[in-house]
């Protein structure tokens, strides 16, 4: 859902937003992908099978994003289980896959704030592996206040970005680190 509400967040800021289903795997990732992305005004680039490799979901994106003109090409990947080493090779592939077409602007991890602190283990696992420039963390509008990401932010230097405080389209919004703060100390 989280990648349907940043596709909403960029249009809402001018910009044009395609989605690569890069979970192939999972059938039900790619409609749940679809319906976000649709809500978010982005197009949709699905796999033509399920288990397609990933890698060729991501270069189908970029490359109509290219021939398009489309602004922002957001890749939506499996993910989370951070001991899964087939994952950490699969994200690999599809950033070396990206990098030969186009530059790579951002690579955002999401957390989700319920975590804990095997949220520092995960996300040491993807910046690793996938080269991460930020973090996206979401489910904040419960009781989970996301505190273990300052211990991700100050173990590997990487920002938080975006924050995701609801469930609805448009309830993802930049980060503010005072209204964090004043937040995680109540």
């Amino acid at each position: 859902t989280t990648i349907g509400k940043f596709a909403k967040f960029l249009a809402n800021h001018g910009r044009s937003v395609v989605v690569g289903a890069a979970d192939t795997f999972r059938a039900a990732a790619v409609e749940q992908l679809a319906t976000w992305a649709e809500r978010g005004g982005a197009q949709i680039v699905k796999p033509q099978a399920q288990g397609q490799d990933p890698a060729s979901v991501a270069f189908q994106t970029v490359e109509k994003a290219q021939r398009e003109g489309i602004d922002i090409v957001l890749i939506d990947t499996a993910g989370r289980l951070q001991t899964k080493s087939g994952l950490m090779d699969e994200l690999g592939k599809i950033r070396r896959v990206i990098e030969k077409q186009t530059e790579i602007a951002e690579v955002l991890l999401v957390l989700d704030a319920t975590t804990g602190q095997n949220g520092l283990a995960q996300a040491q696992a993807f910046i690793e592996h996938a080269g991460v420039t930020g973090l996206v963390l979401t489910k904040l509008d419960g009781s989970a206040k996301g505190g273990f990401v300052l211990a991700v932010q100050e173990k590997t230097g990487i920002p938080i970005k975006l924050v995701g405080q609801g469930e609805g389209i448009g309830d993802l919004t930049g980060f503010t680190p005072h209204v964090f703060v004043q937040n995680l100390v109540g």
